[in-house]
């Protein structure tokens, strides 16, 4: 195996033998790959806040829907007293003209 502080010819002489160029290297490798990771935890955050936001857009799209349900309900309900308010004026109104 040669060794690499070793040079075997002449024109070797002006390589960089100290393998700096191999560190640069690693540094860009763990680089890319702490890049990588922090990437894949965005879009992991990303997914999760558009769940999120999907679910509250759901959720506010029910409760606008039972409000209208419970107005729809509260005026119905108006009505029918309404009307048997009416109903009992006419048996009043009936019953008087039995007694008579």
């Amino acid at each position: 195996m040669k060794d690499k502080r070793t040079y075997k010819y002449e024109k070797e002489h002006g390589e960089d033998m100290s393998h700096e160029n191999e560190s640069k290297i690693d540094t860009v490798t763990a680089l890319t790959d702490q890049y990588r990771t922090e990437l894949h935890q965005y879009k992991e955050r990303e997914s999760l806040h558009i769940k999120t936001a999907n679910q509250l857009k759901g959720t506010k799209q029910i409760v606008l829907d039972m409000a209208q349900t419970i107005r729809e309900l509260k005026t119905q309900n108006d009505n029918f007293q309404a009307e048997i308010a009416r109903l009992r004026e006419e048996i009043q109104l009936l019953e008087m003209q039995i007694k008579k």
